[in-house]
Order: C-alpha cells, then sequence, then structure tokens
C-alpha cells in the first residue's frame, strides 16, 4: 500500500513548509495544482503568480526537495493539455488528468509523450463509460486510475462520499490488473475499507497534514 501525502499550497512557502514536513518519510507527494477554473478553488501557482515557478521553469531551481523526494502533480486545471508540459519541465515524475477537465486527451498524451507515468482521475458522478473512452485513448500510458473519494474537489477536509466503492468495484472488475489510487476522504476510518475493496494508493492530506504527529500519522497509515 503506497500512501501519498496530499499537498494544496497556498504559495510557495506553504509548499516549501509542507514538504519539509514529510520528506524523508515517504517517496512521493502528491500536489493539486488548481486553476479557478476547473474547479473553483486556486493553489499556487495560480493562486498568486510569483517568481518561483518561473525559475523552475527556468532550471534556476527545483521544487522544494527535488533531491529527496518525487512530485506527483495532480493538474485541476481546465485543458491539461496546454500545461502538462510547464509541470514535466518542472520535475513531475507523475501527472494526474481528471478526464472531465479537457476534450481533447489525446493532446494530452501527445505532449507527455513517454517521460512521465500518467493517471486518470475520475469524479464521483462520470460514468465509467468515460473512463473507458479515455483508456482506449491512453492504452499502456495510463499507469493508475485516481477515484474522487469526495464530491467536491479542489478542496482538502471534505467528507469521505460512500460512492467510491462502487467505482471502485466497477474499475476493478473491468481492469483487474490496473492500480487504484483514492484521493479525497482518506482518513483512518475509512482506509481500511478502501483497501479491503482492492484500492492500491491512498493520497491523505488532512488527515497526515493536520494531526499533531506527522510521522506518526504516516506511520498509522502505512500499517493500517
Amino acid at each position: 500500500m503506497e500512501i501519498i501525502p496530499a499537498i494544496l499550497p497556498h504559495d510557495f512557502t506553504d509548499l516549501e513548509n509542507r514538504i519539509n514536513q514529510v520528506k524523508g518519510l515517504v517517496p512521493f507527494v502528491q500536489v493539486d495544482i488548481c486553476d479557478g477554473r476547473f474547479v473553483p478553488s486556486f493553489s499556487w501557482p495560480y493562486k498568486k503568480h510569483d517568481h518561483n515557478f518561473d525559475e523552475i521553469l527556468n532550471e534556476e531551481r527545483g521544487l522544494p526537495g527535488w533531491e529527496d523526494i518525487d512530485y506527483e502533480i495532480d493538474l485541476m486545471v481546465s485543458n491539461p493539455e496546454e500545461d502538462i508540459q510547464r509541470w514535466m519541465t518542472a520535475g513531475a515524475a507523475r501527472i494526474v488528468i481528471h478526464i472531465e477537465s479537457t476534450n481533447n486527451l489525446a493532446k494530452v498524451f501527445e505532449h507527455a509523450g513517454e517521460l512521465v507515468d500518467i493517471g486518470l482521475a475520475i469524479n464521483l458522478n462520470t460514468p465509467i463509460e468515460a473512463l473507458d473512452e479515455a483508456l482506449a485513448i491512453g492504452g499502456e500510458r495510463v499507469k493508475f486510475i485516481q477515484c474522487m473519494g469526495i464530491g467536491r474537489i479542489g478542496f482538502q477536509g471534505q467528507n469521505f462520499d460512500e460512492r467510491v466503492f462502487e467505482k471502485i468495484a466497477e474499475i476493478r472488475t473491468k481492469y483487474p490488473t490496473m492500480l487504484i489510487s483514492v484521493d479525497g476522504g482518506v482518513n483512518e476510518d475509512s482506509a481500511p475499507l478502501l483497501i479491503d475493496a482492492g484500492v492500491n494508493r491512498l493520497i491523505v492530506g488532512s488527515a497526515i497534514f493536520e494531526s499533531d504527529n506527522i510521522p506518526e500519522a504516516i506511520h498509522t497509515f502505512e500499517n493500517i
């Protein structure tokens, strides 16, 4: 079971601080990138553009802690085909694309090439047939599917939505060898149920970063 802390950065300093809190404890973090269009919330670097992202894109500096931790970038943005190459340049090892965010998924894979692992995210209200179509486009380039465990994405601390179990069961039946992540509402109560349902990766935000002891919280999830 892979436990991946989720960060919704308000600004670059917030990202640095949270990376420092989990650096050395996990191999990967997921960073939620929200543009205020696909989801109503904004995150860095869309919330407040600053020189830090420009310097990263110009390869004058790296993402915080890049020597010690890998980044999974969750692109909660409209038309991710326009942004994916920037995040590849920034150093993403994995990129999550929400199938509802684009009408040109083929262009996403064209721009991604073979340099990063791609995961496809699906919302609770999206029928499984839309995922089937996306997988037909992406083929073997899709390394995992991310089921959203909350109804209102782009915000941390939302209540877990049990409808995700139906989505997991549908995916596991159709694609028995596919890696499945769940993002949203993952806590000590929902995690065992998700593991029993066949999930391989848990994306955990508030339950880690709002805990009194982050290393202990991560250890607890790893041993559920």
